[in-house]
């Protein structure tokens, strides 16, 4: 995927404005994960191992279809509190990487009421393209 990135928008910080995909690829849409695991229980009730395990959990879904992490095209992100997203973000950030690396792709965050598992923080979407 190629970032696009337009100067008069100025430069993202974590996140690209747009994601062109290739031609041929496969759209493959994932439904929102949350922190938990194979059992489902969540992995801690703090926010940024939730994070990382519903970032890993999406990231699991697209390589069950031939993909791999620098396939997503957009993240959408829905958490419960943003004060606690902010609160914690270089943590967030350093989480991220460890399970996306440096790919960046299309982002959007969502503060919101709450989430269906009433003990979820935050809840990831994600579309990949899989070539």
């Amino acid at each position: 995927m190629t970032p696009i990135n337009p100067a008069s928008l100025g430069a993202p910080r974590g996140y690209s404005n747009g994601m062109l995909a290739p031609a041929g690829g496969r759209l493959l849409f994932v439904a929102g994960q949350i922190g938990w695991d194979a059992d489902q229980r969540f992995v801690s009730p703090d926010f940024v191992p939730q994070f990382e395990r519903a970032l890993e959990n999406a990231v699991a879904v697209v390589q069950a279809a031939g993909g791999t992490a620098a396939d997503i095209g957009r993240l959408t992100l829905y958490v419960v509190s943003r004060e606690e997203y902010t609160r914690d973000l270089a943590a967030v950030g350093a989480a991220y990487r460890r399970v996306m690396g440096r790919h960046f792709p299309a982002m959007a965050l969502l503060e919101v009421k709450a989430l269906l598992e009433p003990d979820a923080r935050v809840e990831i979407e994600a579309t990949a393209v899989i070539p």
